[in-house]
């Protein structure tokens, strides 16, 4: 017998169709991916927000005049409850940043513009986020090379320095139980105190402590300082405790297999994931030419990671045996991803051979790493003709 529900029983089956729909609608948006919170980094040109998501979605972006806005729908999204909806930016380039259920399974994000030359996106997984970044009128983005514009009127180079890891993430860890977080940040210091020595360099780090920074906020950190080099150190690691050596990096697509497990335990992904993301050559298209073609900056990064890696083999050989040179090679690291400058980043030594890792314990090897960094960024910066500029400012200054 049916309760009454003031229906006749012929439409009984239709009525529990229906709620069975709702009822699994609503079902479907409890178990969407939630957008967990929205925060943003900037300077005077340069904004990036970052989004932060409990799982992988799918996305769409589209812009929108009188008013000037750029939108994102992430389809199969629903908002947290928690978050603010509204996010007040106010930096020249982005007015507010808003969140809304645009649909049962569609959050839009909504860009209100003041002014942006350009927008370029690409998303990170484990933990997953979708990465936007908006560039001003008057950005670096713009601007020719290093090696043929410079600073002159600063007569400083800008030089970005990234420590891997830190905080609860240790990185790779040794056999006799050393952390690449701790021997990396060391290492990033040493550099910094090295290249500080030379007035025309003004170096930031994007650590100095053992604290985590997730890596779309490093390459955030070189974008804000319109740096003109970034080079990010990690230790290498492999399940073959025999392998050992030095390689540098650079940002492209690789089908090398070594390289991808690199590119993948940096990234903090499953080896598998790591293949996927290189598959999708044409989702990743954007980010890497806004990262690398645009100015020169791949020929630039292929040139700092030639002269970093041939200067730390050459600097490492005199006083230890068996350094392997493994050479420059690229892969689609997170960490590069949106840079605006020339950018590599430089495996020092595999922490998982008990040879390599006893050398990376020792203060002497890092100072000799360091000294092999800073002399192979030396190399690069002398060669450009921004320092044969930077000498003539210097003249005419001294002679006023």
């Amino acid at each position: 017998m049916f309760l009454d529900l003031g229906v006749s029983s012929k439409r009984f089956p239709q009525i529990i169709v229906v709620l069975l729909f709702l009822l699994g609608t609503a079902v479907s948006v409890s178990a969407a991916v939630k957008v967990k919170d929205i925060h943003y980094l900037s300077s005077s040109d340069y904004t990036r927000v970052v989004i932060d998501l409990t799982g992988p979605v799918e996305f769409t972006k589209n812009s929108l005049s009188n008013p000037d806005r750029v939108y994102f729908d992430l389809k199969g999204a629903s908002i947290a409850k928690e978050i603010k909806t509204s996010l007040p930016v106010g930096d020249g380039i982005v007015r507010t940043v808003r969140a809304s259920q645009f649909s049962c399974d569609t959050v839009r994000i909504v860009f209100d513009i003041e002014e942006i030359s350009d927008c370029k996106s690409f998303v990170l997984e484990d933990p997953d986020k979708l990465v936007i970044d908006l560039f001003g009128k008057s950005t670096k983005v713009d601007k020719a090379p290093l090696t043929s514009a410079g600073h002159v009127s600063s007569a400083r180079r800008k030089i970005v320095i990234d420590a891997g890891h830190g905080g609860h993430d240790p990185g790779a860890v040794g056999p006799n139980n050393l952390y690449e977080k701790n021997v990396v940040l060391d290492i990033a210091l040493k550099v910094k105190k090295i290249l500080s020595s030379d007035p025309l360099n003004e170096v930031y780090l994007t650590r100095d402590t053992d604290v985590f920074i997730p890596l779309e906020e490093r390459t955030a950190i070189a974008n804000r300082k319109n740096a003109d080099l970034f080079v990010s150190i990690h230790a290498n690691s492999s399940q073959n405790r025999q392998a050992k050596g030095i390689e540098t990096y650079l940002l492209n697509w690789s089908d090398d297999e070594e390289s991808m497990k690199v590119a993948a335990r940096e990234n903090r992904i499953s080896l598998k994931k790591m293949k996927a993301l290189n598959s999708k050559q044409m989702d990743v298209l954007d980010v890497i030419k806004s990262s690398l073609m645009r100015e020169n900056k791949r020929d630039e990064s292929v040139k700092l990671a030639n002269y970093i890696q041939r200067s730390m083999v050459a600097n490492l050989g005199k006083n230890y045996k068996g350094i392997s040179d493994h050479g420059v090679k690229q892969a689609l690291f997170y960490v590069l991803f949106g840079a605006r400058m020339p950018s590599v980043l430089v495996e020092v030594s595999f922490i998982s051979s008990p040879l390599e890792e006893n050398r990376l314990s020792q203060d002497s090897y890092r100072q000799e790493i360091a000294k092999s960094i800073a002399a192979g960024l030396g190399t690069y910066v002398t060669s450009a003709p921004m320092i044969q500029k930077v000498a003539e400012f210097k003249n005419i200054a001294h002679s006023r």
